[in-house]
């Protein structure tokens, strides 16, 4: 059992989602804004890419599951447990000590079949989200929905941690680093909300399959498809799953699986 240890970083204080921001956060109850689930998962396969290197972007898997929030600035650890020379759990322990997320992370020897871009339509730049609500996404589900262009590179990509130096020589962005995962991961939540319109709204849980490293300076298209929305004592759920595209290839670099409160009780 290894440990690694850090401090929590917001990187959304300032989202349309303002469960990340201290005011709203704090009026349902939590301690101010909670650290976007994406970046948490980031933390829990940091210590897996220290490990596989670029082996993990071209055939990880990770399947990351959220269960209490964290906060920016928190000092929180991760502890691995090496399986086998495939295969780790990851728990991510906070100030508190207490685990408040959880991960399954392997390099896929046996990589499913890569999905194919349908090369949905792009969503224009007048376009305004429906409000989010079961019968809308029942809509999207037959419909279909917004395709939405995101790009790796330029002068402030996203980051999970403070500074760049903290990451994985293989991610840092003055040295062309890949996407990382905080990256990657936010495309499914970008798509999801710019589908449909929610606030505040909570990342619970995702699965992703890598298949090829994003370099730097690389457009990608995200499709999106519902596979349910479903009310449960109180809260109502989205599930869905997103697909990242190369612009310039159109092949497939992630398969994403996102599982979110998308309206909170009593909101």
């Amino acid at each position: 059992m290894k440990n690694w240890t850090s401090e929590a970083f917001n990187t959304a204080p300032d989202s349309e989602n303002q469960i990340h921001g201290d005011e709203l956060a704090k009026k349902y109850g939590f301690r101010g804004g909670l650290v976007p689930g994406v970046t948490i998962a980031s933390y829990l396969v940091h210590p897996a890419i220290e490990i596989w290197g670029r082996d993990w972007l071209e055939r990880g898997y990770a399947n990351c599951r959220i269960t209490s929030p964290l906060y920016d600035k928190e000092k929180f650890s991760v502890s691995t447990d090496q399986l086998s020379a495939h295969h780790m759990n990851s728990t991510l322990v906070n100030s508190l000590g207490l685990a408040t997320a959880n991960a399954e992370i392997s390099l896929n020897n046996n990589l499913p079949s890569q999905p194919k871009i349908r090369e949905d339509c792009l969503v224009e730049s007048s376009f305004k989200p429906p409000l989010a609500s079961l019968k809308e996404w029942e809509r999207l589900k037959k419909e279909g929905c917004k395709a939405f262009k995101f790009h790796w590179g330029g002068e402030d990509p996203l980051l999970y941690l403070k500074s760049e130096n903290l990451l994985p020589k293989i991610l840092q962005p003055s040295k062309d680093g890949y996407a990382n995962l905080c990256f990657l991961l936010g495309c499914s939540n970008w798509i999801l909300a710019g589908n449909a319109y929610m606030n505040p709204w909570i990342h619970l849980q995702t699965k992703s399959q890598n298949f090829i490293p994003v370099s730097f300076d690389t457009n990608l298209i995200a499709e999106m498809s519902i596979n349910e929305a479903y009310e449960k004592k109180g809260h109502e759920f989205i599930d869905v799953d997103v697909n990242l595209f190369d612009e310039k290839t159109n092949a497939c670099a992630m398969n994403i699986n996102l599982l979110a409160i998308f309206k909170l009780r009593g909101s």
